[in-house]
């Protein structure tokens, strides 16, 4: 697995040569995860099925039962994701914010994920 290491603004990173990827790693299924969250479903034009459904399971209100397992099934179907040891999230309704974090296991070793949807 070789994934584009990302940047402190989450855009790619250029001009470092082979130092700005993440290989085999438990970084690179890490990134991989949350370029999957980050993904909505539809907006890959070459597969309109891809992406997390925020619009229908996570937004909105009464999404509470369906949120966290879209999210769960959004890792787990990351590749190099074998299982989830630890999840949480948390909504705020004051900035409308999804803070998830999760301990997963990859076949590199294992990592932990912690993003705002």
């Amino acid at each position: 697995m070789r994934y584009r290491e990302l940047d402190e603004n989450g855009d790619y990173a250029f001009g470092f040569g082979s130092t700005e990827f993440l290989v085999n790693s438990p970084a690179a299924v890490a990134q991989a995860v949350l370029t999957r969250l980050l993904l909505l479903q539809g907006e890959w034009f070459l597969d309109k099925t891809e992406g997390t459904p925020y619009s229908t399971l996570i937004l909105g209100m009464g999404t509470k039962a369906t949120y966290d397992g879209a999210i769960r099934e959004r890792i787990l179907d990351t590749e190099g994701v074998t299982e989830i040891t630890a999840y949480a999230s948390q909504w705020n309704p004051a900035t409308r914010a999804l803070s998830v974090q999760a301990t997963i296991n990859t076949i590199y070793g294992q990592t932990e994920i912690s993003t705002v949807l």
